[in-house]
């Protein structure tokens, strides 16, 4: 056993030749360096897509502030297209215009037949019904003839739908 101890002793011996003696600061340097480094981009890439996060939070909330600000214009655009779109409306507006209601109609069949009795429309329109804002003393005038009706069509209505306006853009 003398032997095997003496090779342990030979190996060990060795080995202690191999490794260095005491403490060394040498090893220590290029890992602190590394470490530091690392830490030091790693708090430099975070606070690089803090900004990036805080800036697209401040563009999301402008554009959903200019989609607010435009559902807004959209609906009162619409609120407009619907008040133009109302039989009452379109009425008022073809009497200004000068239009009168047309007769019955007659239809042409596929064989070129005439199905109905066509109807010239009449030239005297219906009376126009007053807005309830306006008076009917300040749309009557005095016609050619004097008989107290109204001169015109168009001259008998007042618009009391307002245009639509623009918001400045």
């Amino acid at each position: 056993m003398t032997k095997a101890a003496e090779q342990m002793k030979g190996r060990a011996g060795r080995l202690a030749r191999l490794m260095p003696a005491g403490p060394s600061t040498a090893a220590r340097t290029p890992f602190v360096l590394l470490v530091v480094l690392l830490l030091t981009g790693g708090l430099i890439s975070l606070l690089l897509l803090n900004s990036a996060l805080n800036e697209g939070s401040f563009r999301l909330s402008k554009l959903k502030r200019e989609t607010t600000e435009l559902t807004d214009e959209q609906q009162a655009l619409q609120r407009d297209v619907d008040g133009y779109s109302e039989p009452d409306a379109l009425e008022r507006r073809a009497r200004e215009l000068g239009m009168v209601p047309g007769g019955n109609p007659a239809f042409l069949g596929p064989d070129g037949k005439v199905r109905g009795v066509p109807e010239r429309a009449s030239a005297q329109p219906s009376p126009v019904p007053e807005p309830a804002t306006s008076t009917t003393a300040a749309t009557v005038t005095a016609s050619p003839s004097g008989s107290g009706q109204p001169s015109s069509p168009a001259a008998s209505a007042t618009p009391t739908t307002p245009l639509p306006t623009s918001s400045g853009r």
